[in-house]
């Protein structure tokens, strides 16, 4: 696997380069040499905060998120969240067209004898409730002030300036982001 490894509010070190690449060779077995992975390790506050995330053929994203004391435990950290969604996803990438950036063959052998595998997973994918929305075209700013008006995470609606669907929604930190969704 190919690792981009980016410091924000930090240098990265050789120290944390060797750790990042020696701790997140463990997934190495799970994915071909091809695929790449953004590492991102920065310092906020005391805290160091690692973030990894990683995009499949098909545009399946695992990521994970971590905040410890030290980077090598935030490192730990990320890794074990990444470790329980692709447990978590084993059968639904499995089944899925991006099966392909997984090598499946080796979950059956080494992943179900490292972890316990939680069948419950299995089942399909059930959406229970569909919603109609309305929308007028408005400006990030305004999309934030509805969001915070309906006290919700995230808010969908249409970009004035161009009438493409955005979403803003409420950060971990307070603050706002906005996802605009492109073609691949």
């Amino acid at each position: 696997m190919k690792i981009n490894l980016i410091g924000k509010n930090l240098d990265i070190t050789d120290d944390i380069r060797n750790e990042v690449e020696k701790k997140f060779e463990r997934l190495d077995k799970y994915f071909d040499e091809n695929q790449a992975m953004d590492v991102r390790v920065s310092k906020e506050g005391n805290n160091y905060k690692v973030e990894s995330t990683i995009i499949l053929d098909g545009g399946t994203i695992l990521r994970a998120e971590s905040s410890e004391a030290t980077y090598a435990n935030a490192i730990d950290r990320s890794i074990d969240a990444l470790m329980r969604q692709i447990r978590k996803q084993k059968t639904r990438l499995k089944k899925s067209r991006n099966s392909d950036s997984i090598k499946f063959e080796h979950f059956n052998e080494t992943f179900d004898a490292e972890y316990e595998i939680d069948d419950s997973y299995d089942d399909e994918i059930q959406i229970v409730r569909h919603k109609e929305v309305k929308m007028k075209p408005m400006s990030a700013e305004e999309a934030v002030m509805q969001m915070e008006l309906l006290n919700h995470d995230f808010y969908v609606f249409q970009d004035q300036e161009d009438m493409e669907i955005r979403i803003v929604y409420r950060r971990k930190n307070g603050d706002y982001g906005e996802i605009i969704p492109t073609q691949r």
